[in-house]
């Protein structure tokens, strides 16, 4: 619910900061006082096109803040943890409107789209104007609208996920049949490539294994002699080390009497010692890996003759050819058991297919039971609208074989306003005036289901008077008490009917230079003056007073 609208810098206001209560809160003023622009910046908090002529002469940008009280369990809560975004539980929405026409969206001070902005302004607030009645009678929202007269969102809900399971049976079924034609045109070449690859048995990494292991027992050919060599110099005949294990066996019997003098050169002795043995150990690990069997090298050339050859043939890194061999035989195999799983896909689809189309039939059912209960409700509503000669009516098209997540149903609202006329769409029958009342109608039926939890009419009652203008007000108050309700209006009998009464006026400033809106909520006398005000013109009259207290006393009946 809006608690609070805050506006800077906007055409003709500087600063403003507007309170508002529940249930129906009017906005009343003369013609040209700001309503408009008090609207124009309302709907840029919410998401609305920006403009660059919103910003107040002289300023750099204007900026408007909208407050909202939103309960955890609101739609509009679940758009915000979609994006990522904060709760606490006060929901600030704020538009910063450059001079240059560039606009800023912020939701909880947080930097969001516009596209994010305006998805959680919709789901905060419906603004209807004289001209914007679209944003409810659009027929692509009639069929929402019915489901939630008839609280059917669960039932649409559960066939959403019918339908999902259903695309996605479909789905891998299709994927199955295109995969199983294309096997079938290549079935000679994929049974012929997938046995060559099959007894190549290419490995992944092999190519690389193989030419370094080739490498190695080429160059171990040329150094085999030296390492020989190298290894007859250290373990061989000529090997230092029996001379030198004799040597240090005669230092140790010494080192008792001269410990100073042979230990150190025991341990040198020793270490030299060790050096050469672990030579020797390198050394014969280096012969037998240099030393090869010729017939080992044949083996491996070969196969990397024969890989690379299958590289080329189906031009594929060698790397690739395991992952290809698979392929191959996956597609082999399709083919083989392909008939088999597209039995089973067929039946899978036909499944989700009988339980999707059984409660969309049942939903449709519950549909058009539930049309004509919106219908006499709504055609109740029209009579004291001064639409009593109209009919209000719920056309439903089935057609099952275009479904979709919400059903295959096409739900659009008409009306006759005159008998022996021709029923059609809402939107082309009904004249402007008539569009507004029929929207009020709508509206009072579905109270809080299927709306935004703050509604603003604008001037919705133009056009009308009298009887008719009190039945709007009337309709307006009862909305109020399900959910927030704003209405700039001209009509004294719907300003009569509202909880809060705030005035919209201009005011001179610098000697009268230039002026500023300003918005004043009304105590009582003030409020009794301004209806008497709208009843009276510009010269207020003792029985425009009169009138007006008998107006606040009937709304209070």
């Amino acid at each position: 619910m809006l608690a609070r609208l805050s506006i800077r810098d906007i055409v003709l206001i500087e600063r403003l900061d507007i309170e508002f209560s529940r249930g129906l809160a009017v906005l009343t003023g003369e013609t040209g006082a700001g309503k408009s622009i008090l609207l124009d910046a309302f709907a840029l908090a919410l998401g609305g096109r920006g403009d660059a002529g919103l910003v107040r002469h002289g300023a750099e940008q204007g900026q408007v803040t909208a407050v909202f009280d939103v309960p955890k369990a609101h739609p509009a809560t679940a758009i915000l943890a979609d994006n990522g975004l904060d709760d606490d539980g006060e929901m600030i929405l704020r538009r910063v409107q450059l001079a240059d026409g560039r606009t800023r969206a912020f939701i909880n001070d947080q930097s969001v789209s516009v596209q994010t902005l305006k998805a959680v302004g919709s789901a905060l607030v419906e603004i209807h104007g004289q001209h914007d009645e679209r944003a409810l009678v659009d027929a692509a929202t009639h069929r929402r609208l019915l489901d939630a007269f008839a609280g059917l969102e669960k039932d649409v809900a559960a066939l959403g996920q019918l339908w999902e399971t259903r695309r996605r049976a479909y789905g891998g079924l299709e994927e199955h049949r295109v995969g199983m034609e294309r096997a079938a045109r290549e079935a000679d070449y994929l049974r012929h490539a997938s046995d060559e690859l099959k007894a190549l048995a290419p490995k992944d990494g092999e190519e690389t294994a193989l030419a370094e292991r080739r490498a190695v027992m080429m160059q171990g050919e040329k150094i085999a002699a030296e390492l020989r060599e190298a290894q007859e110099a250290v373990s061989g005949d000529h090997s230092p080390v029996a001379a030198l294990s004799a040597v240090v066996r005669r230092l140790e019997r010494r080192a008792a009497n001269s410990p100073a003098l042979v230990e150190p050169a025991v341990k040198a002795i020793d270490s030299a010692i060790n050096a050469l043995e672990e030579a020797h150990q390198h050394l014969t690990a280096a012969l037998i890996a240099a030393d090869f069997d010729p017939a080992e090298l044949e083996r491996i050339e070969e196969r990397l003759f024969a890989l690379r050859a299958a590289s080329r043939k189906y031009s594929t890194p060698v790397d690739a050819l395991a992952a290809l061999a698979a392929k191959y035989a996956a597609d082999v195999a399709l083919i083989d058991a392909g008939a088999e799983r597209l039995k089973r896909l067929e039946a899978e689809a036909a499944d989700a297919d009988r339980l999707y189309t059984a409660a969309a039939t049942k939903l449709s059912t519950a549909r058009i039971k539930s049309a004509d209960k919106l219908n006499k409700a709504v055609n109740g509503e029209l009579a004291p609208l001064k639409l009593d000669r109209a009919t209000f009516s719920t056309e439903i098209e089935s057609d099952p074989q275009s479904p979709g997540p919400q059903g295959f149903d096409r739900v659009e609202f008409w009306v006759q306003t005159n008998p022996g006329t021709k029923p059609g769409p809402l939107m082309k029958v009904a004249s402007g005036g008539e569009l507004s009342r029929f929207l009020l109608a709508l509206k009072v039926v579905l109270s809080d289901r299927g709306s935004a939890p703050t509604l603003v009419f604008d001037e919705i009652d133009t056009g009308v008077g009298g009887a008719v203008a009190d039945a709007i007000g009337a309709r307006l108050a009862r909305l109020a008490g399900k959910v927030q309700v704003m209405a700039v209006t001209h009509a004294p009998q719907v300003a009569a009917r509202a909880d809060q009464h705030l005035l919209i006026s201009k005011d001179a400033l610098d000697k009268g230079k230039r002026v500023a809106t300003r918005v004043n909520a009304l105590a009582a006398d003030h409020r009794r003056e301004e209806i008497a005000r709208m009843l009276a013109g510009a010269e207020i009259t003792a029985e425009a007073r009169a009138a007006a207290d008998r107006l606040l006393k009937a709304a209070t009946a």
